[in-house]
């Protein structure tokens, strides 16, 4: 495997931009579970993190059953695996760390939180259960550890990411949320940012984004009832914004036109734009705001913007497309069923994944034209990855690869 990415990789959740983008171009439009399936194998266990492609090399995570028999209460077997991109086979499968009758939402797994690549190397996170260093090519362990557990609630989600010799993850627990950063090398705290927030409900699932203001990088991280801006190499806050009591905070903030784009979570989620500038210091909730959206907004979806339209999809399929400097509406139509995957933006389409299976294709505009419908048949909450010019689309029991 070579160390260097490529513009096809997928190397983290979102993709290689973090923001659902693919520059893949001749994607598939349609597909059934008997066409266009370039190959489907079989996925041990349970979990919804999303695929991460590197070279010919596609990595997940799952919850395997200690024992062997299915049962929401087993105590699991936390795994990392690795599959031939151009086959589908199993090129290794490696387990991390053992997890004694952890509990989970319905809606979650107890591998949830996607891996990251970087260098050779794949970082798998389990949320409060474990996060560990392997080698991409082996699948041998660099380092391991259970030194950051907390207290969670329906268990984890957040995805990591790195900055620079730094690994960072979200740790929103029931007490006491912070966000952490361990060295990528050794696996050894260097900081800690504890949240703060008037939310009565602490926990979150939120993936940070790294972004770049006038030459300054900001870790944007979303949790109870605030946004925090922080220095992503030493955890200093730069700014937050605060959205009362938001909790429970899942969708990975985007940003584009100047703003940050994010959702408050529930119980009734609302979809903020912030304005982040040279003057974002401290608390901007009186001054950064630029608009604000409360109809349809998700509670699990991540957005995607193309141009300057914002489009985002709430939980019961009602997909949005806004005009991303202003909020205006475009339209708001019925387009899935009870959705959780992240939109995906490739080869001028909008792509969404509900949670029965159906693949529904949407073309980018101001007026809401579906272009295909495309039922698996299979639940499925895990979100979009592209592998060359091809989908992979992971369902309960199995991954997929879609071709045109």
């Amino acid at each position: 495997m070579s160390s260097l990415l490529s513009a096809a990789d997928w190397p983290e959740f979102r993709g290689s931009a973090a923001q659902g983008h693919s520059d893949a171009t001749n994607l598939p439009l349609t597909w059934s579970p008997t066409s266009h399936i370039a190959w489907k194998t079989a996925v041990a266990g349970v979990g919804w993190s999303s695929p991460v492609v590197i070279g010919d090399r596609i990595f997940l995570t799952s919850a395997l059953p200690v024992g062997g028999v299915e049962d929401p209460k087993a105590d699991r077997s936390l795994h990392a695996m690795a599959f031939d991109a151009a086959t589908g086979k199993p090129a290794w499968d490696v387990e991390l760390f053992t997890a004694v009758a952890p509990r989970a939402h319905r809606k979650n797994s107890h591998a949830s939180p996607t891996p990251i690549y970087e260098d050779g190397k794949l970082y798998v996170h389990f949320g409060h259960l474990g996060t560990a260093c392997l080698d991409a090519a082996t699948g041998q362990t660099v380092w391991a550890t259970q030194e950051y557990a907390y207290s969670p609630v329906h268990g984890n989600g957040s995805s990591p990411v790195l900055f620079e010799d730094l690994l960072i993850f979200s740790a929103d627990a029931e007490k006491e949320p912070k966000v952490i950063a361990i060295d990528k090398t050794t696996g050894k705290q260097r900081w800690a940012f504890a949240r703060e927030s008037e939310a009565k409900k602490k926990f979150s699932f939120c993936t940070p984004l790294i972004i770049d203001v006038n030459g300054q990088k900001q870790l944007i991280t979303p949790g109870s009832g605030v946004v925090n801006a922080l220095n992503p190499k030493t955890g200093e806050e730069i700014w937050h914004c605060f959205y009362d009591q938001g909790y429970s905070v899942v969708p990975r903030p985007i940003y584009a036109h100047g703003m940050i784009y994010l959702s408050s979570g529930y119980d009734k989620p609302v979809l903020y734009a912030i304005k982040v500038d040279e003057n974002s210091k401290g608390d901007v909730t009186g001054t950064h705001i630029a608009w604000t959206i409360e109809k349809a907004a998700p509670h699990n979806p991540s957005m995607a913007v193309i141009g300057d339209e914002l489009y985002f999809v709430a939980d019961n399929g009602i997909l949005t497309c806004a005009d991303a400097k202003t909020g205006q509406v475009h339209y708001s139509e019925r387009c899935t069923g009870p959705i959780s995957a992240s939109l995906l933006v490739a080869d001028g389409k909008l792509y969404l994944q509900d949670e029965k299976g159906l693949g529904v294709v949407v073309k980018p505009g101001k007026t809401f034209r579906i272009l295909a419908q495309n039922d698996l048949g299979e639940r499925s909450l895990a979100s979009y990855a592209v592998v060359g010019s091809d989908l992979l689309i992971r369902t309960e029991g199995n991954l997929y690869r879609i071709r045109k």
